[in-house]
């Protein structure tokens, strides 16, 4: 039997209510493919900064940094808004990134057929759609010094090393290496001196990837295409403040923020977590979509854990669950022969799972 040592980070809001549904299901994998699956329970956030004064605390850092994978909700609201940068809640969520050396960010987005029409986007338009945001998670703007906010005036300074472009742009490559073999890097080179850099560094990456075609976008072009003609993306290769915005609008070409998973990788332990926020605002209603939450666990399996077999068995129930037309409040439109609470959802998936 394999063990597997999982730090769990429920977070904020709907962090708690999506994470047990993901630990259902993955103990139900547990019992059809002989793993066990050790949870160990962490503070980050919102709730951490209540509990200690501190978002991050650094049990949570030495806890994370001892496991074999880290599965995380959602952090953040309203409620922490007011305290100081470096005392909200994404502050924390930065800090593990930077802790932990997750440079890499994995955002697939997949149209699952069943909720074509969920999109707001013409059905034939999103069709077939399936690609991959790699975003630069560790660097660029959100990490760049000098910055400063003053009574007249602020500044924030983006800077890329050539070690911090060659690294994300070689993972990127690779994952184009294992789908349909194209990588669009997308910057902003027109205007900014530090993408011209990146556009150059990825350029030179690419003379080791000859089987992979680099082409090259503007990100403002980038956002345009995202909404006119999504299939002709395979793996956008961006920085931390395009990524980030970039991976949010493609998140709703599937039609929910609720679908969709996320990997932050590159250093010893990985990170995943639905792409979604905390949500406070339905949090304890019950109505929560765990669907990226479970995906994100299935990520887990496959990219941290190698256990491909069963994160296709997760993947093959979530398909099952929107074809046999099981729906959350979220996409309840959409097809509905039942309306699901966010644990009859879990339970239905975790079911197929242990058949």
């Amino acid at each position: 039997m394999s063990k597997y040592k999982i730090a769990i980070i429920k977070g904020d809001g709907i962090g708690p209510e999506i994470i047990d549904e993901a630990i259902k299901v993955l103990d139900a994998v547990s019992i059809g493919y002989e793993h066990e699956f050790i949870y160990e329970e962490y503070l980050m956030g919102g709730d951490a900064y209540d509990m200690t004064g501190d978002p991050l605390p650094q049990e949570t850092i030495d806890g994370c940094k001892a496991a074999d994978a880290i599965l995380f909700g959602a952090i953040g609201g309203e409620k922490w808004d007011s305290l100081p940068r470096d005392k909200r809640p994404e502050s924390g969520l930065l800090r593990l990134r930077a802790e932990l050396e997750l440079y890499a960010n994995f955002r697939p987005v997949k149209v699952y057929k069943q909720l074509l029409d969920a999109s707001t986007l013409k059905p034939e338009v999103i069709d077939g759609v399936d690609l991959l945001v790699m975003r630069e998670l560790t660097g660029g703007l959100y990490f760049g010094e000098p910055r400063e906010k003053g009574k007249d005036s602020a500044f924030n300074t983006m800077i890329y090393s050539k070690d911090e472009v060659v690294r994300i742009a070689k993972m990127a490559f690779e994952a184009a290496k294992k789908r349909d073999k194209k990588v669009c890097s997308v910057d902003k080179a027109n205007v900014l001196e530090v993408s011209q850099f990146w556009r150059d560094t990825v350029i030179e990456v690419a003379k080791d990837y000859p089987d992979v075609v680099l082409t090259h976008m503007y990100v403002d072009n980038a956002a345009m295409q995202l909404v006119r003609d999504p299939k002709q993306f395979d793996v956008i290769l961006t920085g931390n403040i395009f990524g980030d915005i970039l991976s949010d609008e493609a998140s709703m070409i599937s039609g929910s923020i609720g679908l969709l998973p996320s990997a932050s990788v590159g250093g010893k332990v990985g990170l995943f977590e639905p792409i979604h926020g905390s949500a406070p605002d339905i949090a304890g209603q019950g109505i929560a979509n765990p669907i990226a939450t479970i995906a994100s666990a299935s990520m887990m399996l496959r990219f941290a854990l190698g256990e491909n077999k069963a994160a296709d068995k997760i993947d093959a129930a979530i398909d099952r669950v929107l074809e046999e037309g099981y729906r959350t409040k979220d996409i309840s439109s959409f097809g509905a022969k039942e309306v699901c609470s966010t644990t009859e959802i879990g339970s239905i998936i975790a079911d197929y799972v242990s058949k």
